[in-house]
Formats: structure tokens, sequence, C-alpha cells
């Protein structure tokens, strides 16, 4: 087995005393892990960063083995977030999400690029928790559970949407969601259209729905929690104001 293709780092973790296992999200061939010969080295290091964007040759004897690579850095990684803690935790969050959440040697480019996207914005602080809520919209349409917010789902109303159905992540309007108010999350209207615009309190709304199909359809049937990396996004984003 063997191929070449652009890849963002999800993780790595030292092997033996020079290599490191590196879990990939590939353009073409989906999450990937591998082992990296000399990934400890001071040269090799900084392109291991989540986030980090490489040319990845993947080799493998037989298909179901963990194979070996080799990466070639594109670019200067993600060096220039360095000096932004909150920007960091937005990137571990969106790698971990990726890593726990996509299965294994499965495709899934529209995955690949809702990452490569927001790594595109992490330099923008008035614009990237809005993208992030976005990412993981993304990764929920990727993986077949994504959010219905066309229409309303009880009267087919395309009017003053503002609940999301816990159960269906179909869209609710005013109306029709006002006896159910209390069991109806709220919808912040950058989710609707990206002339939107956005409001206090919107981005913690949008995190509230992605967080909760996320733990019902893909987390939980894994018996898995959401990765402490989003809890503790949530809780930066909350200490400067930005949620």
């Amino acid at each position: 087995m063997e191929w070449e293709d652009e890849a963002l780092v999800l993780s790595a973790r030292i092997h033996g005393e020079t290599g490191a296992i590196v879990e990939l999200l590939t353009e073409q061939h989906g999450k990937f892990a591998a082992h990296v010969a000399g990934a400890a080295s001071r040269r090799m290091k900084p392109f291991l960063q989540p986030g980090s964007r490489v040319i990845a040759r993947y080799r493998a004897r037989m298909s179901d083995q963990l194979g070996a690579a080799t990466l070639e850095p594109m670019g200067e990684g993600v060096a220039s977030l360095f000096d932004d803690p909150l920007a960091l935790a937005g990137l571990s969050s969106a790698a971990s999400l990726a890593a726990g959440a996509l299965p294994e040697r499965e495709a899934h480019p529209g995955a690949f690029h809702a990452l490569e996207a927001l790594i595109g914005v992490l330099q923008i602080p008035d614009i990237w928790p809005a993208v992030y809520v976005r990412y993981e919209a993304g990764l929920l349409q990727e993986l077949g559970f994504g959010l219905d917010l066309s229409k309303c789902a009880a009267t087919g109303s395309f009017d003053d949407l503002i609940y999301v159905s816990p159960r269906t992540g179909r869209a609710v309007s005013r109306a029709a969601g006002e006896p159910y108010k209390d069991k109806l999350l709220p919808l912040p209207p950058f989710l609707l259209s990206a002339q939107g615009g956005l409001a206090e309190g919107d981005v913690k709304a949008g995190l509230d729905i992605t967080g909760h199909f996320l733990e019902q359809f893909v987390f939980g049937p894994l018996n898995r929690p959401l990765p402490p990396t989003r809890t503790w996004l949530l809780d930066r984003l909350g200490e400067a104001g930005r949620l």
C-alpha cells in the first residue's frame, strides 16, 4: 500500500528514541496513523504540531498494518499562532474532534477542507470563534448528521427561525416553538446566513448546538466523551469574553 497526499497533522506521540506515531488527516485518503522516523529531531518537531500542513508519503507492506510515512513540511506551519493561546486552544480542539470523530482510512475531503479553512482564519480574533462553530457543524454534516436549518420543522416556514430541535437537528420558528421553548436550543442568526451578524452569546449558543449533536450522534455511540480540549476551549473563550 503506497500513496502520497496533502495532509494536516492531528497529533503526534513519541515512539521509540527518535520516531513518533503521527495521526494525519489527508485530503484524499482520510485519517491515517503512521510511524515517522526521525520525528523527534529538532528540525521536525515544529512541523508535528496539530494543524501543520505537510506532504505525506505513506507506505505499508499490508493494507491493515501500521505503515511508515515521510513528511515534507508545507509553509511555516502554525508557528504564527504560538503567541496566541486562545487560537491554539481552538486549533487543539478542532484537531482532537477530527481525530476522535472521523473513521480511520475513509476519505472525507470535506473535513480536510473545513479544518484547513479554520486554520486559515485563526489569526483573526473577531472571526474565528464563529468559524469554529461552523467547522463543528461541517464535521457533523460530513459524518451524515448535518443540521437542517432551511425551514421550520413544524410549519415549513422559512421565516423567524430561532430554535433547533435537540432531537432532530431541524430548525423551528418562533411561533411553532413558543410552547416548547424551554426544551429547544436557541439558534443564533449567524448559522443561518453569513450575513446574520454576531451578537453576544451567539458563539455559545452555536457551540451548545454542535456539542449536543456531536455528543448524541458521534461520540456517545462510541462510548466516549467529547475531547477535553473542547471543554478547555469553552473555558478559555468564556474567560476572554468571546462567547
